[in-house]
């Protein structure tokens, strides 16, 4: 995982940096008011289109952190194996695991290392089966402590007994209704709610179970072990340096990880007030939650759009301004805009 810059704070524009944006060939009128010159200069420049985001995120479109590039998975030798601290060992084919009953459920996953308001964050459909069954007819001993989940690509990880042995974790095979591509975990990978993407090992092809704190690749480097997903927010319209109008609607989206958006709010004055967003319907508790505002009224003038957001069990956004190392980017997302 990559260490990466954190976005978007408003750009000052010094007479300086004007200056030498000036001499750079960017044609910019001279301006006695050097504030009026820097407004200008980031209308004209700077200003970025919104960002569209489509509830489901398509298969290609899904962001992609491979540990060593995609597996090409050979079929005719695979298995998944679970094995270790359990009474009856079980070898299961790609047939046997599609045959066994299949639950289907819509999932959010987000990279570790996203960065603030960042595309490493993306929504499916994800279809295959219960790992709590699996665990069930497994009979784990009451020494098993940590589920070890190995993938293809000789990456590891793992969850505890009991987060595995509940109803929302699950191994998937199918991604929006159709079988997993080998960038996103072809033929098997885990799919838990709540835990970054880290976690969530593909090309799945053996869970033991250890009588230990089991310490995956990215845990052995002193990363997380827990993987807890912070809650997070950001706007997605407008763009950066836009200029709006009276009842332009602001709009964006909001993760908590798996307990669902409480509130989204909005701040137009660096975080002195907030103001509640309305909150846009979801399916399922385990998926981002869209949010939009329309603000009526504003008076002319620049400003700093600041989005935070709280979940349902009451965890509120952190404005502190955090790297990915050790557990997880966190801050706060803002725009700056302009009211003509």
């Amino acid at each position: 995982m990559s260490e990466k810059k954190f976005g978007s704070a408003p750009a000052i524009i010094t007479r300086r940096r004007f200056i030498r944006f000036a001499s750079a060939g960017l044609a910019v009128p001279f301006l006695s008011n050097q504030a009026e010159a820097a407004t200008m200069f980031m209308k004209r420049f700077l200003a970025r289109p919104p960002k569209v985001t489509p509830f489901i995120t398509s298969n290609d479109d899904f962001y992609i952190v491979q540990y060593s590039g995609p597996q090409t998975v050979n079929m005719k030798n695979w298995s998944l194996r679970i094995d270790g601290k359990v009474r009856k060992p079980l070898t299961l084919s790609y047939d046997d695991i599609r045959e066994r009953p299949a639950i289907e459920q819509m999932v959010t996953l987000t990279c570790i290392d996203n960065v603030v308001a960042g595309d490493q964050m993306s929504n499916a459909v994800w279809k295959g089966i219960s790992l709590r069954a699996l665990l069930e007819e497994v009979e784990p001993l009451s020494s098993a402590q940590d589920l070890a989940l190995f993938g293809d690509d000789d990456y590891s990880d793992s969850i505890p007994v009991n987060r595995g042995m509940e109803y929302d974790v699950m191994l998937a095979y199918e991604m929006n209704g159709v079988p997993l591509n080998k960038n996103h975990g072809f033929p098997l990978r885990a799919i838990v709610p709540g835990i970054y993407g880290i976690k969530n090992v593909k090309w799945l092809k053996k869970i033991e179970l250890t009588s230990y704190d089991y310490k995956g690749y990215w845990q052995r480097k002193s990363w997380t072990d827990r993987g807890t997903i912070k809650v997070s927010s950001r706007i997605d319209d407008p763009g950066p340096y836009s200029t709006l109008a009276d009842g332009y609607i602001l709009r964006g989206l909001a993760f908590s990880g798996y307990n669902s958006i409480g509130l989204v709010e909005l701040s137009f004055d660096g975080g002195e007030k907030w103001t509640p967003a309305k909150l846009e319907k979801s399916p399922s508790p385990y998926s981002w939650v869209f949010w939009h505002y329309v603000w009526k009224s504003p008076k002319s003038g620049s400003y700093q759009i600041t989005v935070r957001a709280t979940d349902k069990i009451g965890r509120t956004q952190s404005d502190f301004i955090a790297r990915a190392f050790p557990d997880g980017t966190s801050g706060l997302h803002s725009v700056f805009a302009f009211v003509d």
